[in-house]
């Protein structure tokens, strides 16, 4: 997959594309359903180009709101290209792309790119303020002849039956409350979180459970508690007690911290790049009136990590 960046990377795109313009965080259903679309229309010649937006615009336009991350850049770019995308055109939240009209931005697709064909979300929005819709492009579509699938909606089942549209601020909510297996259900995979192994205070030895201390590289939006989780070292995958929040029972609450115990492992992980894949919610934090009765806790947390497999 080729990637290249700014408006001017537009003039670049082989005429006759099939063009996507999203933020395509976590690569969810929904957009992995645009990009399904998009390879079963297209021409034998014809590019599949995504354009999308790094860091999101809202990191500039208002901070205070502007959401986390649903995977690393890295994992998204590996994800589009895995779906078929030929090129990825990343736009920086810049003053000229900011302030670019919904009209003016479809003018550099329609005469930069010569995008041959459009596939969007049913609740695309672009341009500056949003000011571009569903609508607008329909209309600006059929009269500059160019081609454009709208593509529905995905909903999928929870694991409480209840039935909801995949976004990705569903997933956010998922996986800010803890709920793994349903953020799994969205995203069509685990929620993976990344991140270097970095030297701790290496008490979990002291008690049998030796853990790796993983510095996530994004903000952390999993919901504090422990997980089951998976991580592929070395060409095999381990079972993993995942630890999330702040070490309660030895008077930390002002750290969050990220704690890996890998099962059936023995070697020295310091300094190793984590991609490591929740898969299951165990517990909620808590705090214990003990050393012996955190570590019983621990043995049960392993025992269920176990069960999984």
């Amino acid at each position: 997959m080729i990637v290249e960046e700014g408006l001017l990377a537009l003039s670049r795109v082989p005429p006759g594309a099939m063009l996507s313009v999203g933020n395509f965080d976590g690569v969810h259903l929904g957009h992995r359903h645009i990009l399904e679309e998009a390879n079963r229309l297209r021409s034998d010649a014809g590019e599949i180009v995504v354009v999308t937006f790094e860091p999101h615009p809202l990191t500039v336009l208002r901070p205070d709101v502007a959401p986390p991350l649903l995977c690393s850049l890295r994992l998204k770019h590996e994800l589009l290209a895995s779906l078929g995308v030929d090129r990825l055109i990343v736009l920086k939240p810049t003053a000229d792309v900011l302030n670019t009209t919904a009209e003016d931005f479809f003018a550099l697709l329609r005469d930069g790119a010569r995008v041959r064909h459009l596939v969007e979300g049913a609740d695309f929005n672009f341009g500056k303020a949003r000011g571009g819709n569903v609508e607008r492009l329909r209309e600006w579509c059929d009269r500059d002849r160019v081609d454009l699938t709208i593509v529905g909606e995905v909903r999928v089942t929870l694991t409480d039956r209840s039935s909801v549209p995949v976004s990705s601020s569903v997933i956010r909510w998922l996986v800010a409350h803890g709920r793994a297996e349903d953020a799994a259900i969205c995203l069509g995979r685990p929620f993976t979180i990344e991140g270097i192994v970095e030297r701790g205070e290496q008490r979990g030895r002291t008690i049998g459970f030796p853990t790796a201390n993983i510095a996530v590289e994004e903000p952390l939006l999993l919901a504090g508690g422990v997980y089951a989780a998976r991580w592929t070292i070395n060409g095999a995958t381990h079972r993993v007690a995942l630890s999330v929040g702040a070490k309660e029972t030895f008077h930390e609450q002002h750290r969050v911290v990220v704690e890996a115990y890998v099962l059936d492992f023995t070697g020295d992980l310091y300094g190793r790049e984590a991609r490591i894949e929740v898969v299951g919610w165990i517990r909620g934090q808590s705090k214990y009136p003990s050393l012996e009765s955190l570590v019983e806790q621990l043995h049960r947390d392993v025992a269920r990590v176990r069960e999984g497999e």
